[in-house]
């Protein structure tokens, strides 16, 4: 892990508005930056409600948004970029929407294609268009960041691209946006920021600088989750886990995720899991494995939620296990539909994640990512 003296960036949006009732402030700021054109990319509900937004001039909406995106949908976000000739583009949902906005905001209109930009920084720039960037759920931390994840539907692989250009202009964090977001959507995207936090608390290339959102984003979710999965309009509970997803995404950028993730995407890839149901169901598992490797950070994570101070493998596996359990979300692959003729194919899928597994703090072999499979079956 990195010594508090080791080098490290932190990126941030340029500008961010937080709070309840502040997602009007999108159109205010728009107006005052002369945008005349502009594209929201969203979800077909989030469609329906974007006069929040307070958007003025001529606005383009992309409503097809389907979650964990392919590049058939990629392809048609493109398509309606292309033909709205925006001068701005919003997005404005889960991780999905933003993140589609963000390869449309520097690939509509480029010469280069989806593939020539998948891996780091190979994005050429400047962008040509402004990039707003407005979560309605709280789990992907994906308004803070410079990645973006497609699926290739030909290999089962999420396509990763990576770039500062992908960085937004402005993130306007609303938590009243996420009240009607449902109980168990809900659990499954505030344990997908923790997993954010954790994976990047306990991470090989983990940093003192990091570490503070880390830790807070962990407690948040540790204080507030039950409470909104209870009440979805305690207003103080949904900013709490807003607040932690936005740090979950400070985390990402500089450090990024490890294991866990890893063997949450076969989840998405092959059987169309949401993500954050993939990631909560493998959490357990995942840091259990990593306690001998990380044991006083992982410690330090129990006692962020609540679970004082576990310590050993057992231990921590039976309190992560309760957490997401008692949120009432499946933990069981076979409670997913996910066959076990599958875990080889998925172990081999998850195993060839180098950019991710690198970064965990203990060595998973690809022995050990099927056990943990066949354990959560």
């Amino acid at each position: 892990m990195a010594s508090l003296g080791s080098p490290i960036t932190i990126i941030r949006p340029h500008l961010i508005e937080f709070g309840v009732g502040t997602a009007g402030k999108l159109g205010k700021w728009a107006a005052e930056k002369g945008y005349r054109r502009t594209l929201v990319i969203s979800d077909a509900f989030n469609a329906s409600r974007i006069d929040v937004l307070e958007l003025k001039g001529e606005i383009t909406v992309f409503s097809e948004v389907t979650p964990e995106p392919d590049t058939a949908n990629l392809e048609k976000v493109l398509a309606a970029a292309n033909g709205a000739d925006a001068e701005l583009v919003v997005g404005f949902g889960g991780g999905s929407a933003m993140d589609l906005a963000k390869l449309a905001a520097v690939l509509a209109g480029s010469a280069q294609t989806l593939h020539e930009v998948v891996g780091p920084n190979k994005v050429h720039g400047p962008r040509k268009v402004g990039l707003a960037q407005v979560p309605t759920t709280s789990g992907t931390g994906s308004e803070a960041g410079i990645r973006a994840l497609v699926t290739d539907p030909a290999t089962m692989a999420k396509l990763a691209v990576e770039s500062l250009h992908m960085l937004a202009d402005i993130a306007v964090i609303d938590p009243a946006l996420t009240f009607s977001v449902p109980a168990r959507t809900t659990a499954a995207t505030g344990v997908d920021a923790m997993a954010h936090c954790v994976e990047a608390f306990t991470n090989r290339r983990a940093h003192p600088m990091v570490d503070i959102y880390a830790i807070e984003g962990t407690r948040l979710v540790g204080k507030y989750l039950a409470r909104a999965v209870k009440d979805g309009n305690d207003a103080e509970a949904r900013a709490g886990l807003s607040l932690a997803s936005l740090y979950g995404g400070f985390c990402l950028g500089p450090v990024n995720t490890a294991g866990g993730h890893a063997l949450a995407y076969p989840l998405g890839t092959r059987w169309h899991v949401a993500h954050g149901a993939a990631n909560a169901l493998i959490f357990p598992h995942v840091l259990a494995f990593n306690t001998p490797a990380a044991p006083e950070k992982t410690k330090a994570v129990m006692e962020a939620l609540g679970y004082g101070t576990s310590e050993n493998t057992a231990s921590v596996f039976d309190a992560a296990y309760a957490f997401c359990a008692e949120l009432g979300i499946e933990m069981k692959l076979s409670g997913l539909g996910v066959p076990e003729s599958d875990l080889d194919a998925m172990a081999d899928d998850a195993f060839a994640i180098r950019r991710l597994l690198d970064n965990n703090p203990r060595d998973l072999s690809r022995a050990d990512i099927r056990s943990i499979y066949a354990a959560a079956f």
